[in-house]
């Protein structure tokens, strides 16, 4: 039987890198003799400019919905009419549905972002002397609630003569979706059981603004709650802001992060510059029944169509997304390729080629392509040496 597969290339470099991802799952789904049923599905800014309805195809929901995994690659394309990218009548992005619609309508409550620096990567903070921190001084996982707080697009604006006077966005914090994201934390720190990098301790921290906002005391309400179920592990919290430094300052004290959905989509932004950049950050969307995993960069529009950016973001996303079918599934193959995945990424930066641009300069900078290839041919060694 056949693995359901959606894509969702979307919008400029989208495409390319997803390309790229689908080159390594299927060189070694060949070699492990997985069958997956490809559906792609056209989605995003550019699609909303040639159709003019919609962000994506109808019935697009309902593919989401059967699928055994869903891969994103980009979203968000330039407005032709003005600063900003498209936006569809409703005032949403184009792009929305296959984003936000799908983490909300699919319940994929949790954002996943491994925040890990591999050894041969720079990180993006300038100085004297760039390698501050070693591999494995950076191994953290944060993980964002991922279906409400400001994102519940629940508020509006006044435009009278149509001139926006007034715009309100509510912030939304449920007991329900904070104990499953909570919860979601706890048992990933229990089961990586590796420990901050800094002192090897079992170590959830949750960020807040608790000082400030009703929401934020519901939710570290919900975390202390949460966490007495959980003695092995320690508890600590964290003020949002002071969190951004002590995130640069200190990344090896961390272990798991969970937080609130603005709070998670700034802070993880900024955790990527500890890993060298956006080009190596992964987003995995999970919920209970459901998975979407993507590159958490953007489209890239002025790098469209070159063969240009960085793969191994998406790439990663791919690995990401095996390790979470092959363990739902039970699948002990997926678990095998996943592996391979990330051993032959390791490979390729630890020696330094071929790397894109954006982790090696332009003097250097090997295709979007040649990257993805290097990758697929490493992995089905790695993949054979692990069988002999």
């Amino acid at each position: 039987m056949a693995y359901k597969l959606v894509t969702l290339g979307g919008d400029g470099t989208g495409p390319e890198v997803m390309r790229e991802g689908l080159r390594v799952l299927s060189a070694l789904s060949k070699v492990l003799d997985v069958a997956w049923e490809v559906e792609d599905i056209p989605c995003g800014g550019q699609f909303y400019l040639e159709h003019g309805s919609r962000d994506w195809p109808e019935g697009a929901e309902e593919r989401c919905d059967a699928a055994d995994l869903i891969l994103l690659g980009a979203v968000g394309w330039p407005s032709p009419t003005g600063p900003g990218p498209v936006l569809m009548k409703d005032g949403k992005m184009a792009g929305y549905s296959p984003v936000i619609g799908n983490r909300i309508r699919l319940n994929l409550f949790a954002n996943v972002r491994p925040v890990k620096l591999y050894e041969g990567v720079q990180h993006r903070i300038h100085g004297a002397n760039k390698l501050v921190w070693q591999p494995g001084q950076v191994d953290m996982v944060i993980i964002r609630e991922n279906t409400e707080g400001l994102y519940s697009q629940v508020g509006g604006k006044l435009a009278p003569g149509g001139t926006t006077e007034l715009a309100i966005d509510t912030r939304v914090i449920t007991r329900r979706a904070s104990e499953q994201v909570i919860r979601k934390a706890f048992e990933l720190c229990k089961k990586r059981n590796k420990g901050a990098p800094k002192d090897g301790k079992l170590r959830v921290t949750a960020v807040v603004k608790d000082n400030v906002l009703h929401g934020c005391r519901l939710f570290q309400e919900v975390f202390n709650q949460v966490g007495e179920e959980y003695p092995q592990i320690e508890k600590d919290s964290a003020i949002v802001d002071a969190f951004t430094q002590w995130l640069i300052g200190q990344p090896e004290y961390y272990d798991v992060v969970v937080t609130t959905n603005m709070f998670g989509d700034i802070v993880t932004d900024l955790a990527s510059v500890l890993q060298g950049g956006m080009g190596m950050a992964v987003g995995a969307n999970v919920g209970k029944d459901h998975g979407m995993f993507e590159p958490i960069h953007g489209s890239a529009p002025k790098h469209a169509g070159k063969d240009k950016v960085n793969p191994i973001a998406m790439i990663l996303a791919v690995k990401e997304g095996l390790d979470w079918l092959g363990e739902r599934k039970n699948d002990d193959r997926l678990v095998r390729a996943a592996a391979a995945i990330e051993a032959a990424v390791v490979d390729v930066l630890r020696d330094g080629h071929p790397l894109t641009y954006d982790l090696v300069g332009e003097a250097k900078a090997a295709r979007c392509s040649e990257v993805g290839q290097a990758i697929a041919d490493l992995a089905l060694q790695k993949l054979a040496q692990a069988a002999s």
